[in-house]
């Protein structure tokens, strides 16, 4: 009986334990889940886009040129498109025209619009970051939850093995009749209690190892441990060195949130510039050249000289024949008509067009759309720098709250380390006077028990105190490293 108790809490613990073949560092935690989460993929895939949206608004300050071409056949009463002509015969024609135009000045619509979507794009690749950074401290919280849940576990686990000892020995002088029977039975109930913490604290390890594996999008069964770097080897920044006025000012320079408030007001300042724009004349110019084939049937006439024909007349002589008669010789012709089709090439050349010109668009009643959308612009940028007040407000309020609160850990901390060494020295001194029957055994187990809970305190004060350093190590833009 005197073993079995504590047999039965390591084979349950065996259960619950992930035999992992390599275990995790924060490094890895936080790389691995950044490349794994799916709202990260989709804010650089929104970046990408405002990238394109970017490049496509400067392609639009360049002239654009585009070539069309219609081919078809016609039949009926329909016009030739190479003479303009009404004609019935069923024509193959083709039309072929490139044009070109360019804004010259539209009050620098464009050029707003341009430094408005660069300033987007900006703001969703803060966007990235802020999302990253946001990712990275939920990781590092988690990480220090298995921490210190693992801490707390090797505390209750040298607890079972203090009372354990101690069970073993009284068991001995028990037999030997210097102790009674009652004092091993109040160690094997404590024996039984502490196991019962084991069991607890090794769940709550499993469970908060679940919730970091939750994070980094590992299967729930994939076998998954951390590595568990000592609390005292964990490099913190000095309080003296984080106070929150210059947390909040190298914050509001640092922070991926802010560095978005700002560029966000700045694009929608430039879309107000440029949607005012469109309220006034715009000037453009375009040019263009184009030309026409169709197969037209062209007739053609020919004549082929085909000898003479001769007749007797009286009147002036045109042959003298004999001294009395006289003869009239006429050309006669033989006529042809056919019917051809000009050569591409030459339709092409004799059909070819050019134009050049300037627009001007004067915008005299559109329904109060522009004005509108100006107006509507404008309220953004009035809104959106309410926004980034409150944003900064908040920030301050959450830096002086998370300052407040690493003084309290660090005070904390402090006083439960103190809290360890008195309860320590209580239970040197009590076990000394338990091994010589000089305390009974329910005063000894409040003294062991005292010192678990200390150590229990004094490990969840000192992970709360590295996180409320590391958070304003965070604020200041450092990140969060645990080595």
């Amino acid at each position: 009986m005197k073993r079995s108790i504590f047999i039965i809490c390591i084979a349950v613990c065996s259960c619950l334990c992930i035999n992992a073949q390599t275990k995790w560092d924060l490094r890895r935690c936080v790389e691995y889940a950044l490349a794994n989460n799916i709202s990260v993929k989709q804010a650089d895939i929104q970046a990408r886009i405002a990238e394109l949206t970017l490049k496509q608004s400067r392609l639009q300050q360049y002239p654009n040129l585009n070539l069309t071409n219609n081919t078809g056949i016609s039949s009926g009463r329909s016009i030739d498109p190479t003479t303009n002509q009404f004609t019935t015969q069923q024509l193959v024609f083709s039309q072929f025209n490139l044009s070109s135009s360019v804004t010259v000045f539209n009050w620098f619509n464009l050029r707003n619009t341009v430094d408005g979507n660069k300033f987007s794009a900006e703001a969703s690749k803060a966007d990235v970051d802020k999302l990253k950074n946001d990712i990275a401290l939920n990781v590092a919280t988690a990480y220090l939850l298995v921490l210190v849940s693992e801490e707390q576990a090797n505390i209750t686990k040298v607890a079972i093995q203090q009372t354990q000892l101690n069970l073993d020995n009284t068991r001995k002088r028990v037999m030997a009749g210097a102790l009674p029977e009652l004092n091993a039975a109040e160690l094997e109930a404590q024996l039984a209690r502490d196991s019962s913490a084991y069991i607890t604290a090794q769940t709550t390890v499993q469970q908060n190892l679940l919730q970091l594996k939750a994070l980094l999008n590992l299967d729930a069964s994939e076998p998954f441990d951390v590595e568990k770097p000592p609390l005292d080897e964990i490099p913190v920044e000095s309080l003296a060195s984080l106070q929150p006025e210059t947390v909040y000012a190298l914050a509001l320079v640092n922070l991926p949130q802010q560095k978005i408030n700002n560029l966000r007001i700045k694009a929608a300042q430039k879309y107000a510039e440029a949607s005012k724009a469109q309220m006034y004349p715009s000037i453009s110019a375009f040019a263009g050249m184009g030309t026409n084939y169709a197969n037209n049937k062209i007739p053609e006439v020919r004549q082929t000289f085909n000898g003479y024909n001769t007749t007797v007349v009286t009147g002036t002589p045109r042959t003298v024949i004999g001294p009395d008669t006289f003869y009239l010789q006429t050309p006669v012709f033989n006529t042809s008509i056919r019917t051809y089709t000009n050569p591409f090439g030459l339709q092409f050349s004799d059909n070819l067009r050019e134009q050049v010109g300037i627009s001007i668009s004067v915008p005299i009643f559109n329904n109060g759309v522009a004005k509108t959308n100006w107006q509507r612009n404008k309220l953004t940028v009035k809104n959106l720098e309410l926004q980034k007040e409150l944003g900064d407000r908040t920030l301050k309020q959450d830096i002086y709250r998370s300052y407040t609160d690493a003084v309290a850990a660090v005070q904390k901390f402090n006083a439960a380390k103190k809290s360890v060494e008195t309860a320590e020295k209580a239970y040197n001194f009590a076990q000394k006077r338990y091994d010589v029957g000089l305390l009974p055994t329910i005063d000894f187990l409040t003294n062991q028990n005292n010192l678990t809970r200390a150590r229990v305190e004094m490990a969840q004060a000192h992970v709360d105190y590295v996180f409320r350093l590391k958070l304003l190590e965070f604020y200041r833009g450092q990140g969060i490293k645990l080595q």
